[in-house]
C-alpha cells in the first residue's frame, strides 16, 4: 500500500516517520497482518535515506508493532488498538477543530432541520438480524421472493459484456436495451404512453422525483402533495426550496377543488394512494388533468407498486390520459424486485427531456450499467413477469391474512380503508382513539416485537395529522400476521 507521511515541522525526520506509523496502527488505520511499503520504496517516496526509514523500522519492530517476514516483508503486529489514541502528528489535527469556530460551515435551513428527522421507510435501519420478530412496518418487499440466482447470472453475462466493450460514460437517460423493455413492459401492462426515448432511467424513484423538481422547481415554487402522502417527496420539494402545501384525500383521491392556487407542480400517487391505499377515480384523474391545463401546472405521477393488485381491474394511469403533456410518470422496481435494486425510471414530455438529461448527467451521469442491462433482459426474457405473477400470489394471501386478522383482533378500535393493490394496508381509528394514544399503542408495541407505523406520520403538518395503523406485509410471512395482530391488540386500551 502507498503510507503518507508527512515531514512537515520542526524536528528529527526519523522520529515523526516513528510517530506517524505508530498512530495509523494505534488508531487502526494500519491493521494487524497489513503490510507495510518496503523501507527502500518509502524511502524513496518521502525522498529521504533508505537509512533513515531502516532505522524507524528496526525501532518499531523491537516495540512489538511492526514484524519482520523473512522473503515476505514487514506486517504490522498485533497491537491493542486505541482508536481515541491521541494524535501527535506535525500540524493542526481536523479533528480537533473546535464547534465554535467562527468560520464553521452550515447547512441552508431546509437541509439543517430535515437532517434529524429522514427516518427511512421500510427496513431501514431495522432490516435484518435486528429486525423486529413481527415486521409490519411499510414500504419493504420480500428479498426471499427475489429470483437471485437468474439475477446473478444475467448480472454476470452483461459485467462481462460491458466490461469487453465499453470504455467510456454511457448516455446519461440510461440503457438503451432497458429504456427499450421499460417503454414495452409498463405499454402492456400499464398502457403507458412511451417510446424508449421518453425514458430516463434513474437511481430509484427517489432521483426520478429529485430530477423532475430540479427541472421544474426553484425557491418559492408552491408545490402541493397529498396529505397524508409519501414524506421523503415532501421533504425532497422543501430541501429545494418549495412552498410545500398539503391536499385533503378522500375516497376518490386527492381533492382537486382544494389545490391552491398558483401550485406549479402537484405530486400524487392515483394508482394506489400512498398511504390511504384507495385509487383516484377517473372522474378525478379527468379533473385533476383539466386543472393543470388551465393552470399550467405539471403532475408528478408516482405509480410506486402497482403491479401488486388483488381485485379489480387497475384503471389507466393519468399518463395515458394526458393529452396536454403535463404529465411526468414515475416507475420503480425497488418495490417489485429489491431496495437494494437502486433502479427506477422516469416517463417525461417531449419539452422536459433536454433539461432532464441534463440534469441527470450533472447529478451521477448514469447508473450502473451492467445492472441496466440485466433488468432489460429480466424484462424481455418475460422473468419480470413471471416474477409479479409469483410473488402476486404470495402477497395476496398475505393480504388476505392480514385483513381477516385486523378484522378480528382489533376492529374495536380500527377500521381499515378498503384498498386492492400494493404491500400495506391502512386503518383510521374508531372514534375515541386518538393520535396520542395510537402513538403510545406503537410505542408499546415496538416492546413487544411488533413493528408498525402510525398513520398520523404521513402527516404534512402536525394538525392534518389522522389517528389510524398502517400495516406493511411485505416483508412479514403469512404464518405470523395472526400473532404479531393479537399482540398488537393486547396493546391497545381494554
Amino acid at each position: 500500500m502507498t503510507l503518507h507521511v508527512s515531514l512537515d515541522g520542526p524536528g528529527d525526520i526519523g522520529a515523526r516517520i516513528h510517530r506517524q506509523i505508530l498512530d495509523a496502527v494505534l488508531t487502526g488505520l494500519l491493521r494487524p497482518g497489513e503490510r507495510v511499503p518496503p523501507s527502500r520504496e518509502l524511502a524513496r517516496t518521502l525522498q529521504v535515506s533508505r537509512t533513515t526509514v531502516a532505522t524507524v523500522y528496526e525501532r518499531l519492530t523491537a516495540e512489538g508493532v511492526l514484524v519482520g517476514k523473512v522473503g515476505a516483508g514487514t506486517f504490522v503486529g498485533t497491537v491493542p488498538l486505541n482508536r481515541t489514541a491521541p494524535l501527535n502528528r506535525t500540524g493542526p489535527d481536523p479533528r480537533q477543530r473546535t464547534a465554535c469556530s467562527t468560520t464553521e460551515l452550515v447547512p441552508r435551513g431546509a437541509w439543517a432541520s430535515l437532517g434529524s428527522d429522514l427516518e427511512p421507510l421500510g427496513g431501514g435501519a431495522l432490516a435484518g438480524p435486528s429486525a423486529p420478530p413481527f415486521d409490519f412496518r411499510v414500504g419493504a418487499p420480500d428479498p426471499a421472493l427475489f429470483p437471485l440466482p437468474v439475477w446473478r447470472r444475467l448480472v454476470a453475462r452483461e459485467l462481462r459484456a460491458e466490461l469487453a466493450t465499453s470504455a467510456d460514460y454511457a448516455e446519461p437517460a440510461g440503457h438503451a436495451g432497458l429504456r427499450a423493455a421499460i417503454a414495452r413492459h409498463f405499454g402492456i401492462a400499464r398502457s403507458l404512453w412511451a417510446a424508449p426515448d421518453d425514458v430516463i432511467v434513474t437511481q430509484g424513484a427517489q432521483q426520478a422525483l429529485d430530477l423532475a423538481a430540479r427541472v421544474l422547481i426553484e425557491p418559492g415554487t408552491l408545490v402541493a402533495v397529498e396529505d397524508p402522502g409519501y414524506p421523503p417527496a415532501r421533504q425532497l420539494f422543501t430541501a429545494l426550496g418549495a412552498e410545500v402545501v398539503g391536499v385533503p384525500v378522500d375516497d376518490e383521491g386527492i381533492d382537486v377543488t382544494a389545490l391552491p392556487r398558483g401550485a406549479a407542480l402537484v405530486y400524487t400517487t392515483p394508482s394506489h394512494q400512498f398511504p390511504l391505499g384507495v385509487p383516484m377515480s377517473l372522474a378525478r384523474r379527468a379533473a385533476l388533468l383539466r386543472w393543470a391545463d388551465e393552470h399550467g401546472a405539471a403532475i408528478v405521477e408516482d405509480d410506486y407498486d402497482s403491479e401488486f393488485r388483488f381485485c379489480d381491474r387497475p384503471l389507466e394511469p393519468l399518463q395515458s390520459l394526458d393529452r396536454d403533456g403535463r404529465v411526468i410518470y414515475v416507475g420503480t422496481f425497488s418495490k417489485t424486485l429489491l431496495p437494494l435494486l437502486r433502479i427506477g425510471f422516469l416517463v417525461a414530455p417531449r419539452s422536459l427531456q433536454p433539461a432532464l438529461r441534463a440534469a441527470k448527467r450533472l447529478t451521477d451521469w448514469h447508473g450502473v450499467l451492467p445492472e441496466q442491462a440485466a433488468l432489460g433482459s429480466f424484462i424481455d426474457e418475460g422473468l419480470l413477469a413471471r416474477h409479479i405473477r409469483a410473488a402476486g400470489r404470495v402477497y395476496e394471501a398475505r393480504h388476505d391474512e392480514l385483513s381477516d386478522a385486523v378484522a378480528t383482533q382489533l376492529g374495536r378500535w380500527l377500521e381499515p380503508v378498503p384498498s386492492a393493490a400494493g404491500l400495506h394496508l391502512a386503518t383510521r381509528a374508531r372514534p375515541g382513539m386518538s393520535v396520542e394514544k395510537i402513538d403510545r399503542v406503537v410505542r408499546r408495541a415496538r416492546q413487544s416485537g411488533v413493528a408498525i407505523d402510525p398513520l398520523a406520520r404521513y402527516a404534512a403538518t402536525p394538525a392534518t395529522a389522522q389517528a389510524g395503523v398502517v400495516f406493511g406485509f411485505g416483508a412479514i410471512q403469512a404464518d405470523k400476521i395472526a400473532t404479531g395482530v393479537e399482540l398488537l391488540a393486547d396493546c391497545f386500551p381494554a
